[in-house]
């Protein structure tokens, strides 16, 4: 069966929660997950020139996943934030970067990749603080996502909501991904709220997912890393059959 192990992490910039910047431990907990992909959320300096806080060469002596870099900035990482590291090197890999509405700079990265075991497609997200803002922005990742072609597809990253059901801004994107459980990762020394979220196309993509907790991760970051199985062999519609508003 053609299945991989993916994560997403909030690494807040490699400050941990007892203050202290350290890459080291941002890499230390990847090394620990041993996923085959994983989106990065806040991967680059706030202000100033926007250069990342990573060391991609130190990455992959530890890991064995590569950067795939999404900035135009000399030593950047992220769009907006948003990086995506892989093992090997894709036969495959085509990406979009698609700018998102609201009061604060936000992107998404739509990637295309197969790394030996399918094509399938990921969706990198960092979501807006203000509610009104995820609204346009799950509305805007929504209009691009239905006017592409078929293809596996994984949406994750930092939602930033915890709200439940209707109040949710998220609700829009469960109209078409369908509703999968809500796991707290946030704070990481205690989570409660679920702000770190995966979504599947078709529903059968993901077969199961989880938070990593350990010692490392409730220290690097105050987000812990959400971690899934994807089975790229599940069948495929010809076309995704739905309508937002």
């Amino acid at each position: 069966m053609a299945r991989m192990k993916i994560a997403s992490y909030n690494i807040h910039k490699c400050r941990g929660t007892d203050g202290l910047v350290r890459p080291d431990r941002i890499v230390a907990v990847i090394k620990e997950i041993g996923a085959d992909l994983v989106a990065l959320q806040e991967v680059d300096h706030r202000l100033g020139t926007r250069t990342g806080l990573l060391d991609p060469d130190h990455i992959e002596s530890e890991t064995g996943l590569k950067l795939l870099t999404q900035s135009d900035i000399v030593d950047g990482h992220g769009w907006h934030g948003n990086a995506l590291l892989v093992r090997g090197t894709p036969s495959h890999y085509r990406r979009l970067r698609v700018h998102l509405p609201g009061i604060e700079p936000r992107g998404a990265v739509f990637a295309e990749l197969d790394l030996g075991q399918g094509p399938f497609r990921v969706i990198a997200v960092h979501l807006g603080l203000l509610r009104h803002s995820r609204l346009a922005q799950t509305k805007a990742l929504l209009d691009v996502f239905l006017g592409m072609a078929p293809l596996p597809t994984i949406m994750l990253g930092d939602f930033n909501e915890w709200r439940r059901a209707r109040r949710s801004a998220l609700a829009r994107l469960e109209t078409v991904f369908g509703a999968r459980p809500a796991i707290p990762s946030f704070p990481s020394r205690l989570p409660v709220l679920p702000m770190d979220r995966m979504f599947d196309w078709p529903p059968s993509l993901i077969t199961r997912c989880s938070v990593h907790d350990t010692r490392f991760a409730r220290i690097a970051s105050d987000h812990l890393p959400l971690v899934a199985e994807v089975n790229l062999d599940c069948t495929i519609p010809a076309q995704v059959h739905k309508t937002i508003s």
